[in-house]
């Protein structure tokens, strides 16, 4: 590497730098100065909260949400192997995307065997 690649990593990152505090000072100087007094409140459909909207929710919500988005994740994983599937030779992809399957599964199995998925009404 010579010396104008650095100048150019450089110029890089100092744009970089400069577009992430302009993602952070642009909105505050835009955003408007009003709070009225329903700014702060929990707003539901249009429908008046009744009571504090600061209880504690179970952690198996926040469980079932976060294999959620791991599962979700994997499965766009799995569109662009399946649409390019039929340009690859051999049996190795298949078995590749069958032990990937298998883990899913196993995943799956575990946390239906620790009941995250089953909710417990109060």
């Amino acid at each position: 590497m010579n010396i104008d690649s650095y100048f150019q990593l450089a110029g890089y990152l100092g744009i970089t730098a400069l577009l992430g505090v302009a993602a952070i000072v642009v909105p505050n100087l835009l955003s408007p100065r009003y709070k009225g007094e329903k700014t702060d409140s929990t707003y539901e459909c249009g429908v008046e909260t009744i009571g504090s909207s600061w209880i504690r929710f179970s952690l198996s919500y926040y469980v079932f949400a976060l294999i959620f988005v791991a599962f979700e994740v994997d499965i766009l994983y799995l569109f662009p192997v399946v649409l390019a599937f039929d340009s690859i030779e051999g049996i190795r992809p298949f078995v590749e995307l069958l032990v990937f399957l298998f883990i899913l599964t196993l995943a799956i199995v575990y946390a239906w065997r620790k009941k995250v998925f089953s909710w417990q009404i109060r």
